[in-house]
């Protein structure tokens, strides 16, 4: 277990939160990116920007979270085998992953870059944003690469049970964009493209220097050549694990891009208010995705340990930790949502619109803990084909049902449009509830 944490003995809930603090922390730089961007752009670009940022950055998104579900195949995968003690096969698992990755990275690159014009349409930018919303999406799948490579290894070394240099990697790309939207956006009056350059470079500078600080790391728990870099039976293995996660987080974020385009047809005032509301619920969901990556590491070595036991309790320690702490940032967000919101514009409207949302959204702060909690329980157990399921479920019968619903009332607020992602987020719980009931009835007539 050398460079990697065993979570098959020991105080559980401290090694949980040992663990979880350093992929909070990476996950937060993570969501400054966007976070950076937009303020920048909201300070010293153009009113237009707002939008074309929120809009192409909501796309990348997407990608992103599609990129790092799949990696999470490799991170359970890499625990089983550590918990199983079968750390032989580490190598070729990882050398599987680079060749799979390096592929998708290409065929994702051409399609942002050449699909842009019309992605930029679909999402039904506004006039006054459209051109430079392709223009941030051209240059950010420019460098898809690097967002690949830097989730790729960011799931293997989570796999290993070390969440401490994923976030050494994400701090020094979170340094590189700042540094870089400040120079070409505040200085340089590059404006969007500006922005766009600076995520990109950032990017590209953590995987150089990411792969600078590995080859430094000694008695790694695994080995790895040249001949292990190629498509083999453990990629089968850890797409069947990954895949239906990246299906979910695709068309569930997909309901989120249904609900930009219904909002950008609401005004520019409201798009880019929703765009600046986007950004705060994005640090809102850090705690409970965290958990989700934690729970999902710590039950899987528990599983392949033989411990279920154990492997249930770590998902009820997710839960209430995430619970306590949602429940404040709900109040916080419902009474004082005007105050984050100020911190990415000064115009009045945007702020105004931002708040309106934040206050139908904020119950998702703490029952996304709960449903976020039983992903990462399921997933550690393999069991992803469900946590699909259950996602897609509530986005196609609840999610977008309840947006389009509430956009068609005369009259309507963000607030009301933002109701949608709790109410799916319950009948999410519901489902998950009814299906580990389920599990655990199996589990005591074989035992």
């Amino acid at each position: 277990m050398t460079q990697s944490n065993d979570f098959t003995s020991g105080n559980l809930l401290s090694k949980l939160l040992k663990f979880m603090l350093p992929v909070l922390c990476a996950l937060i730089l993570q969501a400054m990116y966007g976070a950076v961007d937009l303020l920048v752009v909201g300070r010293f670009g153009s009113s237009a920007g707002i939008s074309a940022v929120s809009t192409g950055s909501s796309l990348i998104n997407l990608v992103t979270f599609v990129i790092t579900s799949l990696t999470t195949g490799v991170t359970v995968l890499i625990s089983r085998y550590i918990g199983e003690g079968n750390t032989k096969y580490l190598g070729k698992t990882i050398g599987g992953a680079i060749a799979f990755f390096t592929v998708l990275a290409a065929i994702l690159t051409a399609i942002v870059i050449f699909g842009a014009d019309t992605f930029s349409a679909l999402l039904n930018a506004p006039e006054a944003a459209h051109s430079l919303t392709v223009q941030y999406l051209r240059i950010c799948g420019a460098g898809m690469i690097f967002v690949v490579a830097y989730n790729v290894i960011s799931g293997i070394f989570r796999g290993l049970g070390n969440s401490r240099l994923p976030l050494l990697f994400v701090l020094i790309a979170c340094i590189v964009n700042i540094i870089g939207d400040l120079i070409f956006v505040a200085v340089l009056n590059m404006d969007v493209s500006g922005a766009a350059i600076a995520t990109v470079l950032a990017q590209a500078v953590s995987v150089v220097l990411s792969l600078v600080i590995i080859r430094r790391q000694k008695n790694l728990p695994f080995t790895m050549t040249k001949k292990d870099i190629g498509f083999n039976t453990h990629v089968k293995i850890f797409v069947k694990i990954g895949f239906p996660l990246a299906l979910q987080e695709l068309l569930c974020n997909t309901s989120f891009l249904v609900l930009c385009s219904v909002i950008n047809n609401l005004g520019l005032d409201a798009s880019s208010g929703y765009g600046v509301a986007q950004k705060i619920v994005a640090f809102v969901m850090l705690v409970p995705s965290s958990l989700m990556q934690s729970v999902s590491t710590v039950v899987a070595q528990n599983v392949g340990a033989g411990k279920q036991t154990r492997a249930k309790h770590a998902t009820y320690y997710g839960m209430a930790i995430g619970f306590i702490i949602g429940v404040f940032v709900a109040i916080f967000i419902t009474l004082k949502g005007e105050l984050p919101s100020a911190i990415f514009t000064s115009d009045t409207a945007y702020i105004a619109k931002s708040a309106e949302y934040l206050k139908g959204f904020a119950p998702e702060a703490f029952l996304t803990s709960i449903l976020f909690s039983y992903m990462g329980y399921f997933n550690g157990n393999g069991k992803t084909v469900f946590t699909m399921a259950q996602s897609i479920a509530q986005t196609f019968i609840v999610r977008i049902p309840v947006s389009v619903f509430m956009s068609s009332i005369p009259g309507v607020t963000l607030n009301k449009i933002g109701y949608a992602a709790p109410s799916a987020t319950v009948f999410g719980i519901i489902l998950c509830t009814i299906y580990y009931v389920r599990m655990c009835k199996k589990e005591k007539k074989k035992v």
